[in-house]
């Protein structure tokens, strides 16, 4: 029961996916849906961007984190991660939220793809015109 008590709780969000995210104090294991966060991000570049917050505060050894992530493709899951894991590290310690705020990682990426409209064949593109 000591262990959950030191646990602290961030959700991130990028698009459809939606990231639950508890740090605790540790070695710096990170976990992504029970899977090690190696396994279950297989392009280098998502491990990258999912660490960048625990980089940018020089703690990655310090906390241990645990994500479930759901919805989304795997870059939208990693900015999540990395947006929850960030929200986190400021309710561990509010003196950080000024360097994350500047490297932009506590805002909220509220780009969406945009709904198909009805009378054209997607989003944005008309069907094709004829003059004659």
């Amino acid at each position: 029961m000591a262990e959950t008590t030191n646990r602290i709780y961030a959700t991130g969000k990028r698009k459809t996916a939606v990231a639950r995210v508890w740090i605790s104090p540790g070695s710096g294991k990170v976990t992504v849906n029970n899977r090690p966060s190696d396994d279950y991000f297989v392009r280098e570049t998502n491990r990258m961007i999912m660490r960048q917050s625990l980089e940018l505060l020089e703690v990655v050894d310090q906390y241990d984190v645990q994500a479930t992530v759901a919805g989304g493709g795997h870059s939208a899951q990693a900015e999540a991660v990395r947006h929850g894991i960030a929200r986190a590290l400021i309710e561990a310690d509010p003196e950080r939220r000024g360097s994350l705020k500047r490297a932009g990682f506590l805002t909220r990426d509220a780009r969406k793809k945009e709904r198909k409209k009805y009378g054209q064949p997607g989003a944005r593109k008309r069907f094709q015109y004829s003059k004659r």
